[in-house]
C-alpha cells in the first residue's frame, strides 16, 4: 500500500510545483500587462505629439502669409530710408524667424535647385540661356518645411 501511495505522489505534481507553476503564470501575465501599458503609453505620446504638430502647422500656415508680406515690404523699402521705424520692422521679421525656427519650420531652398514636385509648385516655365531644364530660376512665393515635411510648397519658375 505504501508503494502505491509513493507511486501516486510521483505521478502527481507536488503542491510546491503547482504553486510555482501558478506563480510563473501570474508573473508572465504581469509582464504582458506591463508591456501592453508601455506600448499604450508610447502610442498615446506619439498621438499627442502628432496632434500638437497638426495644431502648430495649422496656426503657422495662417501666419506665414503675414511673414512673407513683411519680407516683401522690407525688400521694397527705399534704400535711403534709415530710421527707427524700419529697424522696428526688421526686428519684427527677426522675431518671426525665431518663432519659425523654434517650431522646426524652415524656408525651403529653391533657386538653383532641381524642381521636385514634393516640395515645389511650378507656376511657369521659361527658357533661360545656360541653365539646364528642370532647374528653378525664380521664386514666386516661398515654401516652408516643418520637420522636413512640406508645410507649404514653394511656387517657382522653372527653366525649360
Amino acid at each position: 500500500m505504501e508503494d502505491q501511495t509513493k507511486q501516486q505522489n510521483n505521478d502527481q505534481p507536488s503542491e510546491i510545483e503547482k504553486l510555482q507553476k501558478q506563480c510563473d503564470e501570474y508573473l508572465n501575465g504581469w509582464k504582458r500587462a506591463k508591456a501592453d501599458y508601455i506600448n499604450l503609453k508610447k502610442e498615446s505620446d506619439a498621438k499627442m505629439s502628432a496632434l500638437l504638430d497638426y495644431a502648430t502647422a495649422s496656426f503657422v500656415v495662417q501666419m506665414i502669409p503675414i511673414y512673407d508680406n513683411l519680407k516683401k515690404a522690407l525688400v521694397s523699402a527705399p534704400a535711403d530710408l534709415n530710421n527707427s521705424w524700419l529697424e522696428g520692422v526688421k526686428q519684427i521679421k527677426k522675431q518671426f524667424e525665431e518663432f519659425l525656427k523654434s517650431n522646426d519650420i524652415t524656408e525651403m531652398p529653391t533657386i538653383g535647385e532641381k524642381f521636385n514636385p514634393e516640395f515645389h509648385e511650378a507656376v511657369s516655365k521659361e527658357k533661360k540661356e545656360g541653365i539646364e531644364s528642370g532647374i528653378i530660376i525664380s521664386e514666386a512665393s516661398s515654401g516652408y518645411l516643418m520637420k522636413d515635411k512640406t508645410l507649404i510648397p514653394a511656387k517657382v519658375i522653372v527653366a525649360e
